[in-house]
């Protein structure tokens, strides 16, 4: 396809008269083929307004028409794993006429969504689970007596998370009719890592060996009365033949019947494979081959930038909007010159290098950078031996990434007290990526873990200020936890930072705002709203949230008698309730409100709007510090 044309719309017929997933059953494969590409001018035309994830999305265009083709949906299951490479499934299935609304509050969601569709069958948004869903859907159909197909796509980058080895080795034994789609564009994020990629690899190199046996097989087929005999030979050799061609037979191995590599972006022979592995019994495996960002050159050359990416020039492939330095690219920064200051300072990604602002580290201090895949389980026990070690290893992992990883950080590196770094990315709401994805609950389960510390800067100098302190002061465990996108300074952000010690940025005498990072900006913009209804403002940015300052947040409550916690977390647990207990527990008597997120799932959008509707913006601060 080359760059998209915004004036070539002729290929719009067959979408056109796509809306449900039949009427792909009446197209010729011809037509199928054309009808790809018309979802791929729709898609990039789409998600260039709207931002989002269009690489992996142009990559399963066949692989999801030919599933689709196949399958009886919404009554066979679909799982996909992680689920941002959906929209073309959400194209076929009755939602091609509201995809302008993609990732937009009261919009479609970027990932499968089961109160959205029917045709969504399980809510995904994180790696490595579609084949335990999928597992035990199967599962639930054979002990009700049902009949329907099951089927778990599932990237290869995904493979490497356990959680989806541990679903591959139950189902190779489970005699369960299940179908699992291994999507192979050699990318989870970024370029995958470790020896099961290399596995893989081998295996796409190696299609030889699959063509051969078909031919062989039909070869002795023809054979009417000998080939009997001959086949027999054969299935002996088997063994032997494929260690020559596949090392290890690592699926087969586990008990699962493994067919391909086959080429994703020819609908005809996924078609024949699909249909075949469905009347199959037990769990079979295809292993299809995709481009990643297949059809518009710039994805294709950057797979990783055009993962998940804002509002963007279809000619050209720029960003239509460039903003301020963000908080990952600081990070980054601030990283490398640590790192050439102590050549004690690690590393850590779980396959979120660029995501994470650690593209340069990687670039200069190799040796000292590690990218484990998607196992964030795996990353901070790495991390725990490489500071039991005797190094200053620091995890940089999304906050709602690093929910994955709980016991890991309680019991491996904090009852060991360890001098471990943890740079929580994307903390806080994230905004366009919803529910799944939004950082909302790091401080409520990091605050039950013992030993830990938690820092939260309010401004790209105090990051640097408290990554500096991290790893060349503090002993033991500490958090640092930042949003996404970029801040700006404001006054008092200069301020020398100090562990456990909070600054006051404004004095008042009515009433206390403590604003928990990020949300410290919003504070000073509520006060000054309030200001003008004649409320004066004490502002306070604790910097430091766990051991909080116990001290200034008293004095301040003392004065004001009134006490307003705001953060774009969950109220519950975390830092809103430490200041509610060490208020009520000190007698100083001043009322305590936490301003924060609902304990339930907080839904895609703008993160300004989100803001606005449970609010946490600074009109929706003053309205309830005033009771109106």
């Amino acid at each position: 396809m080359g760059v998209f044309n915004k004036s070539d719309d002729k290929y719009m017929g067959y979408l056109s008269s796509i809306n449900k997933p039949q009427d792909l059953k009446k197209l010729s494969f011809d037509e199928l083929g054309i009808l790809a590409e018309e979802i791929r001018l729709f898609l990039l035309d789409s998600v260039s307004k709207t931002g989002g994830h269009i690489a992996s999305n142009l990559g399963v265009v066949e692989l999801t028409l030919a599933l689709h083709r196949v399958l009886d949906t919404p009554n066979d299951k679909i799982i996909w794993d992680v689920g941002h490479q959906t929209y073309v499934h959400k194209i076929l299935t009755g939602r091609k006429d509201q995809f302008h609304t993609l990732r937009q509050l009261d919009g479609l969601a970027g990932f499968p969504k089961t109160q959205e569709s029917a045709y969504d069958a399980f809510n995904t948004g994180h790696s490595s689970t579609s084949v335990s869903a999928a597992l035990g859907m199967a599962r639930a159909r054979d002990l009700k007596g049902e009949d329907y197909a099951v089927v778990a796509v599932i990237g290869d980058g995904a493979l490497t998370g356990g959680m989806a080895l541990e679903a591959l080795n139950d189902a190779g034994i489970s005699k369960t009719n299940l179908l699992i789609i291994l999507n192979d564009n050699g990318m989870s994020i970024a370029q995958n890592v470790g020896g099961l990629s290399r596995y893989l690899s081998r295996i796409r190199l190696r299609p030889f060996y699959y063509r051969t046996r078909e031919s062989v097989q039909s070869f002795v087929d023809s054979w009417p009365k000998k080939g009997k005999r001959f086949r027999s030979f054969l299935h002996r050799g088997k063994s032997a033949i494929k260690s020559l061609f596949v090392p290890a037979m690592f699926f087969e191995d586990l008990g699962l019947r493994y067919y391909g590599p086959i080429d994703g972006h020819n609908i005809k022979e996924m078609v024949n494979a699909f249909e075949q592995a469905k009347s199959m019994k037990g769990p079979v495996l295809i292993h299809v081959t995709t481009v990643k960002g297949k059809g518009y050159t710039f994805a294709e050359k950057k797979p990783a930038a055009y993962h998940g990416i804002a509002p963007f020039e279809i000619e050209t492939g720029n960003l239509k909007k460039r903003g301020a330095k963000n908080y990952s690219d600081i990070f980054g920064e601030k990283m490398c010159e640590l790192a050439l200051k102590d050549e004690r300072v690690i590393a850590i990604t779980a396959a979120m290098t660029e995501g994470t602002g650690l593209a340069d580290f990687r670039s200069l201090y190799k040796n000292r950078f590690f990218d484990v895949g998607i196992a964030e389980q795996h990353a901070v026990t790495v991390a725990a031996g490489l500071a039991m070690g005797g190094t200053k290893p620091v995890v940089a992992i999304y906050s709602t990434f690093l929910q994955r990883a709980y016991d890991q950080i309680l019991h491996d590196v904090a009852l060991q007290n360890l001098n471990v770094v943890f740079a929580i990315d994307r903390a806080g709401v994230v905004g366009d990526d919803g529910e799944t994805h939004q950082g909302i609950y790091d401080i409520s389960f990091l605050y039950t873990i013992p030993n830990l510390a938690i820092l939260s800067p309010a401004s790209p100098n105090e990051l640097r200020a408290m990554l500096e302190y991290a790893l060349t002061e503090h002993q033991g465990p500490i958090a640092v936890r930042y949003p996404r996108g970029s801040d700006h300074e404001f006054d008092g952000s200069e301020i020398p930072f100090e562990f456990a010690r909070g600054t006051l940025l404004k004095k008042g005498e009515d009433v206390t705002l403590i604003g928990i990072g990020h949300m410290t900006g919003i504070a000073l913009k509520a006060a000054e709203l309030l200001e003008k209804q004649g409320v004066s403002c004490d502002v306070i940015n604790p910097r430091t949230l766990r051991p909080a300052d116990d001290e200034l947040i008293l004095s301040s409550a003392k004065k004001t008698g009134k006490v307003f916690v705001i953060g774009d977390v969950i109220k519950n647990g975390g830092f809103g309730s430490y200041v509610t207990e060490l208020i009520n527990n000190t007698g100083t008597g001043a009322p305590v409100t936490v301003l924060g997120l609902p304990d339930k799932g907080i839904e895609h959008g703008k993160r300004e709007l989100i803001y606005k509707k449970y609010g946490l913006d600074a009109e929706g601060i003053k309205k309830c510090v005033m009771g109106t």
